[in-house]
């Protein structure tokens, strides 16, 4: 009784109270959105945030590393910009998990949650957990008429041909979370594919407006279809993005400036991270950048590792991310947008007989920037030799558990699956508080 009475004199219904006690346990969000740039393949730890030069022959890296705008701390000698930008950044150096297969790796270190799989080939599935951009898209709704959590410029696929990687898409949450994918092949090789933002000839918004009533009354008269609610969702979305002028204008890369677009590098990945900026400073949630066609075509350096990495990899990384940083400064933007770089693994410290190196699942570092986080910061360390965690463990869970912290979210949040069973975001992960202002 005295319960329901304090509910009346407060002027509270029974769902605005069930809705604060949820709220009360949640961080304070330190960030609005999120830019993830997933390192698909496997980055080698080693050869640039954490290079050991005192290593014997068989494991020493061909590059040499620089000092920084943060005392003590180095990075490679082709990270030159990222170098004097690293005040900005936060490093964790001890990650680490037991999946060496790429997407086995790729679903636990997107999702925080293990995928039992040792290796073989992977695909999405409808009953994958699901991606921080899809739960992010549910908890926090974007204010604007715009897309909640977009993916770009590829859905990697699991191997040249393979199914699309698991961990990108909204799993048993359902299509209508699933990322809007932000597709290369426009007309050149810098730009996208976008025929979901192209209405039809002759189709105004007006017309859109008609069919999306049309379309209602037919789900109405259909709704004891399980299917009918997900496809009244997808329906309901393309309607929105082809008559919203804030999900048109986000995807207009044309209006930057030429010179800014040059410094974000006139290839796929640079003008995906431009593009990233544009969304999330529309109100997308979460834009991620998946930087590789497939699993192998990147930064899976098997062979080659530091060719690949010196003449293809680092030099566009460098410059794109380090305008990506001065681009959120410039806009005041950064402190409220946190920014991840990452990767599914590390590279094995010995070097293998094609000057590469191989899977690591034991020990690689995940780049912070903005969203609270300190700034030239190091968060554990490696052993001497780069393999195992010697200071302060960190799990792939508990990157994605810091992610939700930073976004406002409490990782042992519960969802409900396609079966109504209540399930816990990042079910084995902690928030690294230490990483924070």
């Amino acid at each position: 009784m005295l319960q329901i009475g304090t509910i009346g004199a407060l002027n509270l219904s029974l769902p605005q109270l069930l809705r604060a006690r949820e709220s009360a346990g949640a961080p304070a969000a330190r960030a609005d959105s999120c830019i993830l740039i997933f390192l698909n393949g496997g980055p080698s730890h080693l050869d640039m945030w954490d290079m050991k030069p005192d290593l014997p022959q068989e494991m020493k890296s061909e590059f040499k590393p620089i000092a920084t705008s943060v005392p003590g701390l180095q990075v490679c000698e082709h990270l030159p910009k990222l170098a004097q930008r690293l005040s900005k950044c936060t490093l964790v150096r001890s990650v680490n998990h037991n999946e060496v297969a790429h997407a086995p790796a790729v679903y636990t270190a997107l999702t925080g949650v293990k995928s039992n799989v040792r290796a073989g080939l992977l695909g999405a599935k409808a009953t994958d957990h699901p991606s921080v951009g899809s739960a992010l898209g549910m908890f926090r709704p974007p204010k604007a008429q715009v897309m909640p959590y977009v993916l770009m410029p590829y859905l990697t696929a699991e191997g040249a041909g393979g199914p699309p990687q698991p961990g990108f898409l909204g799993g048993w949450l359902g299509r209508t979370n699933d990322p809007f994918l932000m597709l290369q092949g426009g007309p050149t090789p810098d730009s996208f594919n976008l025929p979901a933002l192209v209405p039809g000839v002759g189709m105004s918004a007006d017309r859109v407006h008609d069919r999306r009533g049309l379309l209602g009354g037919l789900n109405r008269s259909s709704m004891s279809d399980p299917l009918t609610g997900e496809m009244s969702g997808l329906q309901s979305r393309a309607c929105d993005l082809l008559t919203s002028p804030a999900a048109q204008k986000a995807f207009q890369l044309e209006q930057e400036p030429a010179k800014l677009r040059d410094a974000y590098g006139r290839n796929i990945y640079g003008q995906s991270m431009l593009l990233a900026r544009r969304l999330v400073e529309a109100g997308t949630r979460l834009a991620c950048i998946s930087w590789a066609p497939d699993a192998n075509a990147t930064w899976d350096t098997h062979g080659g590792n530091f060719a690949k990495l010196k003449n293809q990899l680092l030099p566009p990384f460098d410059s794109s991310f380090a305008c990506l940083l001065d681009d959120l400064t410039d806009r005041g933007m950064l402190d409220r947008t946190l920014v991840v770089v990452m990767g599914e693994i590390g590279r094995t410290p010995k070097i293998n007989g094609g000057a590469g190196r191989d899977h690591w699942e034991f020990c690689y570092t995940v780049f912070f920037a903005g969203g609270g986080m300190k700034g030239g910061f190091a968060y554990g360390s490696s052993d001497r030799r780069g393999a195992y965690p010697s200071t302060n463990p960190v799990s792939a869970s508990d990157i994605i558990a810091t992610i939700y912290h930073s976004l406002g979210i409490p990782a042992d949040r519960e969802i409900r699956d396609r079966q109504n069973r209540p399930v816990a975001l990042v079910p084995d992960g902690l928030a690294i508080r230490e990483l924070f202002t």
